[in-house]
């Protein structure tokens, strides 16, 4: 890439445009608080007396929940424009979680934790309204760059997830004479905190419209014939990403948010043994995750994605025969290294299929096509692990994750501009 430095350098900092930075340090702190919630919140409803199935079903409703709203968000953003919809966002998260803090009824746990994802743990990404937000990040950044720096936003993010992680095992501490749910009040706080600070943070910034042809402008037939080709193209990847996510994600809603319960069920462990197992786990997956970005110059986005993502299924099948949570822990760290390092990769393949002008709307069937299986996966796992079933969630998982990785390439191949580019660069290089 030799034209543009690496993003994570001082340099490579500073030539990205404004908005990009200003997106990808929002983001970053947002991680920090989604940390935090990713391993303490489900233990907070375990601790009002929630059951696996109860978990189960509330997550899935914030996963259907934001599906729907993506999909508007998604589309109207294409028309009137990104900025908008993340201080919408914002506020929203600000107003849910002092109401959390001030009457924390089951009601307004389960309208906040729906329409924000609360315990999801989606990499600061901004809930239902994260379509407008790739959008715009995407639009920011040149094509030949975005592989690169879409790495390294999810490498800061996952950095951010490890913070947060951090705090969640000395937050329901912090508290003196304390216990029971009063204890996570600094939970809620550190979210309404950062939440604050990106309000501000968006609201400084200038929105420069999505590109596309004015209204005024006639044109001629050879145009319309060219463009429509191109979107016949456009919706024919879309479709089959959509069809190939949906696999991936049902397998990985089975587990992954319910994996802090799961811990405490099978060896009876707490913040204080997860929040440092998962801080672990993000700091590494975000060393993985720039690593990635390196590779998908050289391999091409398709292969970057795959080839990591065999060894993870592999790894998850072995979790739920560990005879100890430290071995379990550490087969979670190593999958989650090679697993979900490709995280920038994939969103810079699927905002790389379409045209600027239609970013939103791809954006938003991807998050679509995403949640809606994540939403059913746990509560099919919660099913099963109140059940007293504690294996065939990572088994079911496993096979459906496998069946991604085989899926992926072979569909998808054909639409991955990043290797050929790659491929023809090695060849001028002699490589």
């Amino acid at each position: 890439m030799g034209q543009y430095p690496a993003p994570y350098t001082i340099a490579g900092w500073k030539s990205l445009d404004r908005v990009a930075r200003q997106l990808i340090a929002a983001r970053f702190l947002r991680s920090i608080a989604q940390g935090a919630l990713g391993v303490d919140f489900t233990l907070y409803l375990k601790i009002r007396h929630w059951s696996a199935p109860e978990v189960g079903l509330l997550l899935m409703a914030g996963g259907l929940s934001g599906a729907a709203l993506s999909l508007l968000v998604g589309i109207a953003s294409d028309r009137i424009g990104r900025r908008v919809f993340l201080l919408i966002y914002e506020l929203g998260l600000i107003l849910g979680t002092v109401s959390i803090i001030l009457f924390p009824s089951a009601w307004i746990l389960v309208l906040t934790a729906a329409l924000f994802g609360f315990g999801r743990g989606a990499n600061g990404a901004s809930g239902p309204f994260a379509p407008a937000e790739q959008a715009w990040l995407a639009q920011s950044i040149p094509n030949l760059r975005r592989g690169n720096v879409f790495s390294f936003n999810a490498g800061l993010q996952f950095w951010g997830m490890a913070i947060g992680s951090l705090l969640a095992a000395v937050l329901p501490h912090l508290l003196p004479g304390t216990s029971g749910p009063a204890a996570y009040l600094p939970l809620f706080a550190l979210n309404l905190a950062i939440a604050i600070i990106n309000l501000l943070q968006i609201w400084v910034l200038h929105e420069t419209p999505p590109s596309k042809i004015s209204d005024g402008q006639t044109k001629s037939l050879r145009q319309a014939q060219d463009e429509a080709r191109v979107t016949r193209r456009e919706n024919h990847a879309l479709a089959w990403l959509a069809l190939i996510n949906m696999v991936n994600s049902l397998g990985v809603g089975l587990v992954a948010p319910l994996l802090p319960y799961w811990f405490n069920l099978k060896f009876g462990v707490g913040p204080g043994a997860i929040g440092p197992v998962y801080a672990l786990t993000f700091f590494l997956t975000g060393i993985s995750s720039l690593i990635v970005g390196k590779m998908s110059e050289r391999f091409g986005l398709i292969r970057s994605i795959v080839l990591p993502r065999l060894l993870g299924v592999l790894l998850l099948v072995a979790i739920p025969f560990m005879p100890a949570f430290s071995f379990a822990a550490v087969l979670y760290v190593i999958r989650s290294i090679v697993n979900r390092g490709s995280v920038g990769a994939r969103q810079a393949f699927s905002v790389g299929l379409v045209r600027d002008q239609r970013r939103g709307m791809a954006s938003s069937l991807n998050a679509v096509s995403w949640s809606i299986p994540a939403a059913l996966g746990p509560a099919l796992g919660g099913w099963l692990i109140g059940m007293g079933s504690l294996v065939w969630p990572f088994l079911a998982a496993s096979g459906l994750q496998l069946g991604y990785a085989i899926l992926f390439p072979a569909i998808m191949g054909k639409y991955d501009m990043s290797r050929s580019r790659t491929v023809s660069g090695a060849r001028a290089g002699g490589d």
